[in-house]
């Protein structure tokens, strides 16, 4: 909106000098995640794809299907440092991002809410786990510092 909003009223150039740094963050994209936040978004990725897969119910698959393209959409806007949105603007920011993988999770999505059938969304899925390592399964570790310090609290007593 500071970007590419009508200036109304501009006395004192502020909202030129605004625009100006709301352009430029545009153009330099969002920072970075951190490789902690891509794990655990891999990996939540990876997990729903086997939900998916295994879903032997309509209910189930549409359930996991809803939460795929926004636990997916992360992973290549943050690979192409590319914006992201929520609503109706994400599969647009997919596209912005990449237009092979960010065209092929929203037409899956699609398919299997029409009919049911997973196979698009899954075929979708792995190209974008492929841009930041591949699925991952084995070996993936969260930690929670305050559960840690509970059970180091309670143990020592």
């Amino acid at each position: 909106m500071c970007a590419t909003g009508l200036v109304l009223v501009d006395a004192n150039g502020e909202a030129g000098r605004v625009r100006a740094l709301a352009c430029a963050d545009l153009r330099d994209g969002p920072p970075a995640l951190e490789a902690v936040t891509v794990e655990t978004k891999r990996y939540a990725l990876t997990d729903a794809l086997d939900d998916l897969t295994d879903a032997g119910d309509q209910i189930e698959r549409l359930a996991v299907a809803g939460f795929v393209p926004s636990a997916a959409a992360d992973l290549p806007c943050d690979y192409h440092h590319a914006w992201i949105g929520g609503g109706k603007r994400l599969p647009r920011r997919l596209l912005e991002a990449d237009a092979e993988r960010g065209a092929a999770l929203p037409k899956g999505h699609l398919h299997l809410c029409k009919s049911g059938g997973p196979g698009l969304m899954i075929d979708a899925t792995p190209g974008i786990l492929d841009l930041v390592g591949g699925p991952l399964r084995e070996g993936h570790r969260r930690t929670w510092r305050g559960v840690i310090e509970s059970v180091t609290a309670v143990s020592r007593r």
